[in-house]
C-alpha cells in the first residue's frame, strides 16, 4: 500500500459564502471572506498561514490573499491546471506540502465571480488572437460548430449511449436526484425548486443529447479550507476530516474536453488513474463508501465516473441510476448538496466542502454512520479526486 499521504493531514477548517447569480463584490473580497470564516472555523489565527493551494482559471492571486491575511513567511504555494478538473487538486498538494513538512498550515481556496463577470460556456474565448498550443488545438473543433463544454461532452455522450444503451431519461434521473437533494439545502440556489423527469425531457436542447437541466449553473461564490496535521487539527474546534488519499490523473491520449482520437470514447480513463490511485493509497474500495460527490457539470459524465470507481460495471452505470442507488436513501447517494447542477458550480471546491460536512455530521442531508466519502473532480480534462474520511 502506497500510504505516503495518506492519513497525515486533515482539514480542519471550512468556509463557504453564499452561492448567487450575481454576489456584488470582487472575487478577491469572496475569497477573503471564506478564507476568514474557514480559518475561524478551525480556530487557527490568520497569521499562522504557511501555504496556499488553488486552480487555474482563477482571478485571486495568492499573494494578495497572503498580504492580506498578515503572512510573513509562506513557504508553500500551488495553482493547479485544468479549471474543474482540479477541484480535488489543491487538498491533494496541500495534503503533501503537510506530510512532509513543506508547511504546516495551508489555506486551499476557490472564488468566482462565474455568473455576473464572466461566463464559460460563451464559445467566445479569444482563441485567434493568440496562436498558443491550447487555442491551435481548439482550431480543429471550433470550425465544425463545437465552441461550448455542452458541445464538447454531447459527442462523448452520444457515443456512451450508442455503446451501452443509456437514454436521455438516465442522464435526467441524475438531474432529479441532484435538484432533490437541493431542494432541501437551504444553501443551493434551487433550493425547495426540484424536478421531475418529465421536466427534464421537456427542458429545451442545449446540445443533443443535453438537455438544458443535464447542464451545471454558472455561478458567484466562495470556497476555502484549511489542512494541517492530523495532530494539530485533533486540537482544534472541528472533528478532522482525514485526507485518506489524493490523486490525479492524464491518461493517454488526452485533450482538454476534446479527447475524441482514443480507440474508445465511451470511458473516462483519466478517472481510471485516479480511481486506482486512490484505492491503492488508501487501501478501500467500492463498498467502503457511505456517499459519494460525483462532479456533475454534465450528468451524462457522471456514469462513467461511476464505473471507474467500481460502483457499477463497465456500461452498466445506468443500471445503478434505473435502481435509484443514487438517490436519497438509495445505496449510494451522490451530491448530498445538490452537486453543480443544483447547490451552485464553483468548480467542484463547494462538493468537497460537502463532503467534509458529511464526515463531521453536519449535513443538511446527511447520511448516516458516515466513514468514507469518495470526491472527484472535472471530466473530460486532466483530472483529481480524494478521499476524506473519520479517523
Amino acid at each position: 500500500m502506497n500510504e505516503s499521504i495518506s492519513g497525515k493531514a486533515a482539514i480542519a477548517g471550512l468556509g463557504v459564502t453564499e452561492f448567487s447569480k450575481n454576489s456584488g463584490r470582487t472575487e478577491l473580497h469572496l475569497a477573503m471572506e471564506a478564507t476568514l470564516a474557514a480559518l475561524e472555523d478551525a480556530g487557527i489565527d490568520p497569521s499562522e498561514v504557511d501555504g496556499f493551494s488553488s486552480y487555474s482559471v482563477d482571478k485571486v492571486p495568492e499573494y494578495e490573499i497572503a498580504r492580506l491575511l498578515g503572512c510573513d513567511q509562506v513557504k508553500f504555494f500551488s495553482q493547479v491546471p485544468h479549471g474543474g478538473g482540479a477541484a480535488c487538486g489543491p487538498i491533494m498538494h496541500a495534503a503533501m506540502a503537510v506530510a512532509t513538512g513543506v508547511a504546516k498550515t495551508v489555506v486551499v481556496y476557490r472564488a468566482m465571480n462565474e455568473r455576473s463577470w464572466y461566463r464559460f460556456g460563451t464559445g467566445d474565448y479569444g482563441f485567434a488572437a493568440s496562436p498558443f498550443f491550447e487555442n491551435v488545438n481548439y482550431g480543429y473543433y471550433m470550425p465544425h460548430g463545437f465552441h461550448t463544454p455542452a458541445s464538447w461532452v454531447g459527442m462523448f455522450a452520444q457515443r456512451y449511449m450508442h455503446e451501452f444503451g443509456a437514454t436521455s431519461e438516465d442522464f435526467g434521473r441524475v438531474a432529479v436526484s441532484s435538484r432533490d437533494f437541493a431542494a432541501t439545502n437551504p444553501a443551493a440556489f434551487f433550493y425547495q425548486k426540484p424536478i421531475t423527469l418529465a421536466d427534464h425531457q421537456a427542458s429545451k436542447w442545449i446540445c443533443e443529447p443535453l438537455h438544458l437541466l443535464d447542464c451545471c449553473q454558472e455561478s458567484d461564490g466562495a470556497v476555502a479550507m484549511v489542512i494541517t496535521s492530523v495532530d494539530r487539527a485533533k486540537t482544534l474546534k472541528q472533528k478532522p476530516v482525514i485526507i485518506k488519499a489524493g490523486a490525479q490523473g492524464i491518461a493517454e491520449g488526452q485533450q482538454i474536453m476534446t479527447s475524441y482520437y482514443r480507440e474508445d470514447i465511451t470511458g473516462l480513463p483519466e478517472m481510471d488513474i485516479v480511481a486506482k490511485e486512490l484505492y491503492a493509497q488508501s487501501g478501500l474500495g467500492p463498498d467502503d463508501f457511505q456517499t459519494a460527490i460525483i462532479y456533475d457539470h454534465f450528468t451524462p459524465f457522471v456514469l462513467p465516473q461511476l464505473e471507474a470507481f467500481g460502483f457499477a460495471d463497465r456500461g452498466k452505470a445506468k443500471d445503478f441510476i434505473r435502481a435509484g442507488h443514487h438517490e436519497r436513501g438509495g445505496k449510494l447517494p451522490i451530491n448530498t448538496h445538490g452537486g453543480q447542477l443544483g447547490e451552485a458550480y464553483i468548480h467542484g471546491m463547494n462538493g468537497v466542502a460537502e463532503a467534509v460536512r458529511q464526515v463531521r455530521g453536519t449535513s443538511v442531508n446527511q447520511v448516516d454512520d458516515v466513514e468514507n466519502v469518495l470526491v472527484t473532480a472535472g471530466t473530460g480534462v486532466p483530472t483529481s479526486g480524494l478521499i476524506l474520511g473519520a479517523e
